[in-house]
């Protein structure tokens, strides 16, 4: 994947990434993909993948719910099966099917949740998902993973089209996707991806809220302070050991998540954290048992305390604590 490459990627979003460059190579030599939307296909970027692959990709209409069954079905006769809907609507209207289906049955189905977090957030809070990640993560069998930018979204389809195992893609980054990696990279799959060296305190972000987290070490920088930087593209599985790693080495973490504190990424850090003695204190950048207004996405980040200097105002606030 070349610079310019990656720049297209950024400019057709995390959804047009995925439905445009990533799905359509995917299937180019699968015979076994098919693709489920409903009714999104021409607001996703489906139309090169309808040209090249017609009888691969199927519009179930406005009913979520039943596209989950749908998708069972085929995958129940040897398709590896993509569903894709915004993210609220299949982890919130469809958590019924997905439960039975992709997390009891163990169905080999990907789903691709669109517009995560406030990316629709104009549309108010019908079309947020800030639940999104509580919900799936509870589920046994289910891979639940966050995509940064646009090029992660893509090595994220790429590793789930590889497995057999159930799938949740979240994905939060609109068109003009700002870059995380300028670089193309190997994708490791339930590992912490260290952005950036820092020592006097870690910062562990998810999705969007990555460029925040890297924004916020810069801003810290300028004060004196290190931050390191991880990206949780794995939410789960949890990386245990990258965890146990950094809760001996830094005296502060940091979650950050364009999603509600309870039940999500930092929640998901805090369990396992409480299993060790001597563990570093935590703060909670996220949505705090909250809705806003609708707004535009930065409109209601803003709001609810989602940007670079909340979080380094409140990472350095909690160094000067211990």
């Amino acid at each position: 994947m070349t610079s310019i490459e990656i720049r297209t990627l950024s400019r057709l979003g995390q959804r047009g990434a995925v439905f445009t460059t990533a799905l359509p190579a995917i299937a180019e030599n699968r015979p076994n993909i098919k693709l489920l939307t409903a009714d999104l296909a021409l607001l996703s970027g489906m139309s090169r993948f309808k040209a090249a692959h017609p009888e691969k990709l199927i519009n179930i209409g406005i009913a979520e719910q039943n596209m989950i069954g749908i998708a069972a079905g085929l995958a129940m006769e040897g398709d590896c099966v993509f569903a894709t809907t915004y993210a609220s609507f299949i982890a919130v209207r469809s958590l019924e099917q997905v439960r039975q289906h992709l997390s009891h049955l163990k169905c080999n189905i990907k789903l691709i949740g669109s517009s995560a977090g406030v990316q629709a957030a104009k549309s108010g809070v019908s079309h947020w998902a800030t639940e999104d990640i509580a919900f799936t993560r509870a589920l046994p069998n289910l891979t639940v993973l966050s995509a940064a930018d646009a090029l992660e979204a893509v090595k994220l389809t790429e590793y789930a089209a590889s497995t057999t195992d159930p799938v949740y893609i979240r994905l939060s980054g609109g068109l003009n996707c700002p870059v995380v990696y300028k670089e193309d990279f190997d994708f490791v799959p339930n590992k912490l991806k260290k952005l950036r060296e820092g020592s006097d305190a870690v910062i562990i972000a998810t999705g969007s809220m990555v460029v925040e987290a890297l924004c916020a070490a810069d801003i810290l920088s300028g004060k004196g302070i290190e931050a390191a930087v991880y990206d949780m593209h794995t939410i789960k599985p949890l990386d245990k050991e990258g965890l146990s790693e950094i809760f001996g080495r830094y005296p502060l973490v940091v979650t950050a998540e364009e999603h509600q504190i309870s039940g999500g990424m930092g929640s998901a850090v805090a369990e396992y954290k409480a299993g060790f003695r001597n563990a570093p204190p935590q703060i909670f950048i996220g949505f705090n048992d909250t809705f806003a207004d609708a707004g535009s996405p930065a409109y209601v980040r803003r709001c609810c305390g989602l940007t670079a200097e909340n979080i380094a105002e409140r990472t350095s606030d909690g160094l000067h604590c211990i």
